[in-house]
This record gives C-alpha cells, structure tokens and sequence, in this order.
C-alpha cells in the first residue's frame, strides 16, 4: 500500500503503539477529499470513517428550513465516524468537507473489529468521543455568550492549528455559516481585524499575521478546548505549530 502522507499528521493515529497500528494499516485507504464533498448525510449509512491529516470536515445540524448550523469541526486531531463504535451507526447530522485534503478512510466493520479486541484503540477512541462531546457543548456556550468577533478568532486559531498554515481560504459566507451569524457580521469584524494589523482579507482568502493578537482577542473557548485537547490527545498539544 502506498502512503500518501505521514502517519504522525493525525494525532489519534500517532497516539497508537506500533504494534496496533501496524495491524490497522492494511485497513487504512489514503485518500483526496475536496472541498464540498459530503462524508454523509443526516440519518444517512456511515460505511466509513476518516482519519484527517490535511483536511478539515464539518459536523452540520440541517434545519427545517434548509439553514444549516456548524456543531463541530473536525481536523487532524480527530476522527469523522464517532457514532459507528459508540453503537448509533448512522448521524442526526451532516459531515460535509470544508478544506480540501487528504485523509485515511477506514471501512466501519473495520474500526468495530479492531474497536471490540478491546485494546489502546478502544481506550483512544473513548476519549476521543469525551474530547467531543466537550467541543460540543462549549460551542453552545461560545454562541450564547461571545461575541462575534471573539468567535472568529477562535475559529482562526482552530484553522491554524489544523492547517499548520496562517493562510487559508474562505470566504465572508462561510465563516457566516459556520459562526451562525450574517455575512454583514463577519466583514465588520473582520475589517476590524485588518485595521489592527491582526489579519491581511482578501476576497476568499485569509491570513493571520499576528497570532498572540488574535489570541489576545479570541474567546476563552479556544483555550478550554485547547487544554482538554492536551489532556486527552497529548502527542496533539506536543505538535502545535507557532505562528507568529
């Protein structure tokens, strides 16, 4: 099998001894996710699950109305498949890809038989989904209570840290959809960003020139999310890139 990218890209896999990845491997299939794609839909089968190295997915809730609401992202911290060994098999919500890149997809009858030998893979998995459930349930303070420019930091810093680059590109609408707020809210911000000599926006494109700036500014959910991320997925925290 060739191996389109390292191991040590998705903490998860890097947190497994030799031994159990080495018998995970052949299961393992490299492959290009791009922009758009959707993983699965919202009660849909889930055949697969995504170890990301390069990309990042989002988790969408999708309204009666067609509206859509971003739960959680999903990079080379994680895992894109939590419900197939926590026994649902299928997702109330959609998994669509938001930056193209590549991953490893693992067949879901292939997770669940390495999943019930009952070894590291089970105890990482578990607390994977703890980590999570975590994100979740501080993205439901973050939009109650921040404001949104806060949330834009955060999510800035997210990207950085899953992208290992301080360019990446999106655009006004996006961010909207995935902060819950109208593009209108996203261009204040981010010329007020721009204005600080924080970022550098151009028309579908971002670039963070001063990360203590934004951290500065970021709501506090970054860093609790950050630090369950440290204790339960060290080798992740271990590997943070710094921008200056």
């Amino acid at each position: 099998m060739k191996l389109l990218h390292a191991r040590g890209q998705n903490y998860l896999l890097s947190e497994l001894y030799a031994v159990e990845f080495d018998r995970l491997l052949p299961c393992l299939e490299p492959v290009l996710l791009t922009r758009g794609d959707i993983l699965f839909q919202a009660d849909g089968v889930m055949p697969y699950a995504y170890f990301p190295t390069t990309t990042i997915v989002s988790i969408d809730s999708i309204l009666a109305d067609g509206s859509t609401v971003e739960l959680a992202s999903i990079g080379n911290e994680g895992l894109i498949g939590v419900p197939i060994y926590l026994g649902g098999g299928t997702s109330p919500n959609r998994a669509i890809v938001r930056v193209t890149g590549r991953c490893y997809r693992i067949a879901a009858a292939h997770l669940l038989d390495e999943f019930y030998r009952k070894g590291p893979l089970l105890r990482l998995l578990l607390r994977y989904a703890q980590s999570m459930m975590s994100q979740l349930g501080q993205r439901v303070v973050c939009n109650g209570h921040h404001s949104a420019e806060q949330r834009l930091c955060t999510f800035m810093l997210q990207m950085i840290d899953r992208t290992f680059s301080s360019e990446f590109a999106i655009t006004q609408e996006e961010i909207g959809h995935l902060l819950g707020v109208r593009r209108e809210t996203v261009t204040d911000s981010a010329i007020r960003l721009q204005d600080l000599g924080l970022i550098k926006y151009r028309r579908g494109h971002v670039t963070v020139v001063h990360r203590a700036g934004i951290e500065a500014l970021c709501c506090e959910c970054y860093g609790i999310i950050s630090r369950q991320t440290a204790r339960l997925l060290p080798n992740r925290h271990a590997a943070r890139p710094v921008v200056a």
